[in-house]
């Protein structure tokens, strides 16, 4: 329930004709000021408006006008009303930008593109209250005055504010994937290592055994020359 009655000035209207209620308290219950209600009273001020009455929208009740009238210190309370207004639901639309500050929402378009490009379309028009439109023709350079624009900061030209800005900054770096970065040369495992190293101890072991061979063979040459040359003395 709100603390002022429905159509507050028209209310005020109908005390001032209909009851000997003081300027105060009308002024009080209407949440109005009271050189407003003398206004009123004097004819300079709610000219052609109807006066409401309080009594059929059960604001106020027939006893609670007699009592204020029988005490000048008394406050009229406002009754629940038997008019049910429905809750006006918010619309999320564009963000408003004054009509001074909207020759200079390219500029903050191009800013915002170059210097943080891991922003997405539908967070630039949060920020600066553009279309999709917009961005995507500052994007391509074929913007009407694309060679005129001079990056500059939505923050500086009072389109949004930084917290606004770090907002939406931080938020497209959560979303949008980490990328791999290079920690340094890092140890081979275990299995690796050992492997190579039983690599090489085989392969120093096949060498060593081939040497073998080969001066077996030598020698055993050698001896049938030298007795091939024993019996041609002979």
């Amino acid at each position: 329930m709100s603390n002022a009655p429905l159509m507050p000035k028209a209310t005020a209207v109908w005390l001032v004709d209909n009851t000997a209620l003081t300027f105060d308290q009308v002024a009080e219950f209407t949440k109005m000021h009271p050189l407003e209600i003398r206004a009123i009273a004097d004819g300079d001020a709610a000219q052609g408006i109807k006066g409401m009455d309080p009594i059929s929208t059960g604001q106020l009740s027939r006893e609670e006008i007699e009592r204020g009238e029988a005490d000048a210190d008394y406050r009229l309370k406002l009754g629940e009303s038997k008019v049910i207004l429905p809750e006006a639901k918010k619309k999320k639309g564009p963000r408003y930008t004054p009509v001074s500050r909207r020759h200079e929402r390219p500029s903050a378009i191009l800013w915002l593109v170059r210097n943080h490009p891991e922003l997405k379309d539908s967070q630039i028009m949060r920020l600066v209250g553009t279309t999709k439109t917009t961005i995507a023709s500052i994007r391509d350079r074929t913007h009407w005055n694309a060679q005129t624009l001079t990056p500059m900061d939505p923050v500086t030209l009072g389109l949004c504010s930084q917290i606004e800005l770090d907002f939406e900054v931080q938020r497209a770096a959560k979303e949008k994937p980490a990328t791999q970065q290079y920690g340094g040369a890092t140890l081979l495992p275990a299995a690796e290592t050992t492997r190579k190293e039983a690599e090489h101890d085989s392969a120093a072991t096949s060498g060593r055994s081939e040497d073998d061979i080969n001066v077996d063979a030598v020698f055993a040459k050698l001896k049938t020359i030298g007795g091939k040359k024993a019996e041609d003395e002979e």
